[in-house]
């Protein structure tokens, strides 16, 4: 039996999996009535058997990888099992620690555990105007990469930059593979951290190195995903799939993965990025603005 807490929600910041999950796209399919939402920062008022009461009164937010019908935290208050909440530091607001784990801990995943991404390497970040895309750029830059961000147009450029993007591509104006060759001195990026997947991921297999990995973690194309299977044979590419379950999965991966990002959030090497911030009566038009691809960084409902 999984033992639980009850949290006092404060602030909930949106992902993409919910707009997916509920038009029935994403990776379940909603059992109906169902609720939304993956992480909540709030504050512990109550526990179930077998977890300390030293946990009531404490400041946590969800670490998401749990699932949404079973336990969805877009409400006053959230029940979710204990391993699914974590401590944020104590200088962010509810709303960054809203927009902390998810995050942090699917580019930490994608890109140190999958990818072994290290000094030296190109990386390529799909979409990087999202929140993970924000997250996965300042990784990448940990881990002494260069990071290689697409968004569609030049409009989102100078503060990708401004966000630590080595390289920014606008993949409607630019040849992606050419600028890659470009960028890479012809070798290609080693590793590719795409959500958008469907026709795209043609493109960036092109452009990634020889022993490439290109890992999938979102579908946003709402596409087929083919394979491509000759340039892969040429270049010895890896195609992957992955989600952050697979870390929370894994005990030592989880504690590995926390602290990491604990520690670097907390220090001010990694900074949350709140692109716009919405009052719980305006839930709809939260989720209508994360759909219209104008943000750069988190978008954070407040209670």
């Amino acid at each position: 039996m999984l033992v639980k807490v009850r949290i006092r929600v404060q602030a909930v910041g949106l992902n993409r999996a919910e707009a997916l999950y509920m038009r029935g796209l994403y990776l379940e399919q909603p059992r109906l009535p169902s609720g939304l939402g993956y992480e909540a920062a709030g504050i512990v008022d109550a526990v179930g058997p077998g977890v300390e009461r030293t946990w009531i009164d404490r400041p946590v937010a969800t670490v998401p990888g749990f699932s949404l019908n079973d336990y969805p935290v877009l409400g006053q208050e959230a029940v979710v099992p204990l391993a699914n909440i974590a401590p944020y530091p104590e200088k962010l607001t509810p709303v960054e620690g809203a927009a902390m784990w998810m995050q942090y801990l699917t580019a930490w995943g994608g890109l140190v555990s999958v990818g072994k991404l290290e000094k030296g390497d190109f990386a390529i970040i799909c979409a990087a105007s999202s929140s993970v895309g924000i997250a996965a750029i300042q990784v990448a830059k940990q881990e002494g990469a260069s990071a290689i961000a697409t968004t569609r147009t030049s409009k989102k450029r100078e503060e990708l930059h401004e966000l630590g993007a080595d390289h920014v591509i606008a993949t409607a104006e630019e040849d992606l593979i050419a600028r890659v060759q470009q960028i890479t001195g012809g070798k290609g990026a080693r590793v590719i951290f795409d959500s958008i997947a469907g026709p795209f991921v043609e493109q960036l297999a092109a452009a990634a190195a020889y022993h490439g990995i290109l890992i999938e973690y979102g579908s946003l194309s709402l596409q087929p995903t083919p394979f491509p299977l000759v340039v892969a044979m040429h270049k010895q590419l890896t195609m992957r799939a992955y989600t952050i379950r697979e870390i929370n999965a894994d005990p030592g991966l989880t504690r590995t993965a926390r602290e990491y990002v604990f520690d670097r959030v907390a220090d001010g090497r990694f900074q949350i990025k709140i692109a716009k911030t919405f009052p719980f009566a305006d839930t709809a038009k939260a989720y209508q603005y994360l759909e219209s691809n104008q943000q750069i960084g988190k978008v954070v409902i407040t209670l």
